[in-house]
């Protein structure tokens, strides 16, 4: 099969990135000349184009991304973001009862109209919480509002995001399961799985709904995805092809086709490269 009839898509934390949070000079190398020459590849992560585009500014690519778990795709040339999917105010509104319920107090994102992210949050602000808040705190396409600003009134958000201890996130997001109000992801962090994350969006969300969506807008026949943690589980049914890296937690190994080397040692970047056939 022609490279330009497979699509692929990887996530990035643990899977495409290194052990340093980046794309290693090797990775987007291979991964700019493969674009260059036809191929097509995205990613599909959590991360907001906020961290994705700076990721990836040395990364060359065609294809959007898929951001905010499946919420919303970026056109990294037009700058621009393809079919939000928004959380109406009633949803929220519940949904921040459940986690209030909990003691849970949520960052809430939401886009303006020139693109640019506003994430508010309001509450104890502990280690984690102002770390998260500082490494994003001077990112071109976001802003990190921390108990000085109330978000705009009618705000309809795209995503609210909690961390903290998984088993509390846990149970927030069995209350939230049983309430039927919207899609979630709860996953236990890869450097500490006693800590985790907790994303909400609206119903129907999910990687997987977006690698569908992708696939179809690329004309693709074939897809292979990569995947490392349980939030990468459901887009790897999707795929032709479900490729592991040899970090990934023991369930998405079990689930995938194939396992490749770690992350650390460009393993989906040289992944592609073969499976493309193409001679850089």
């Amino acid at each position: 099969m022609k490279p330009q009839n497979t699509l692929y898509i990887t996530d990035l934390d643990g899977t495409l990135l290194d052990a340093c949070s980046q794309v290693s000079q090797r990775s987007a190398a291979i991964i700019s000349e493969l674009s260059r020459k036809g191929a097509m590849i995205s990613v599909a992560t959590a991360r907001t184009p906020a961290t994705v585009d700076r990721l990836l500014s040395h990364t060359y690519t065609t294809i959007p991304f898929i951001t905010f778990t499946g919420a919303t795709m970026w056109d990294r040339t037009s700058r621009r973001y393809i079919d939000p999917q928004l959380i109406g105010q009633p949803v929220r509104d519940r949904i921040l009862a459940i986690l209030a319920a909990e003691g849970i107090h949520p960052f809430i994102y939401t886009i303006a109209p020139d693109s640019i992210i506003h994430a508010y949050y309001s509450g104890p602000v502990n280690h984690a919480v102002r770390k998260f808040a500082d490494e994003r705190s001077r990112l071109e396409l976001k802003r990190m509002h921390i108990n000085t600003e109330k978000m705009p009134y009618g705000a309809e958000p795209i995503l609210i995001f909690a961390l903290g201890p998984l088993e509390s996130l846990q149970r927030a997001a069995s209350r939230l399961e049983a309430s039927e109000c919207c899609s979630f992801s709860c996953y236990p962090d890869i450097f500490n799985p006693a800590n985790g994350y907790l994303e909400i969006f609206d119903h129907g969300v999910s990687k997987a709904s977006a690698v569908r969506k992708l696939k179809a807008m690329t004309g693709a026949e074939r897809l292979v995805v990569f995947g490392d943690n349980l939030n990468d589980l459901p887009m790897m049914r999707e795929a032709d092809v479900a490729v592991a890296v040899a970090n990934a937690f023991p369930q998405v190994k079990e689930s995938a086709d194939v396992v490749i080397g770690p992350n650390t040692a460009d393993s989906v970047a040289l992944f592609i490269e073969k499976d493309t056939g193409i001679q850089l």
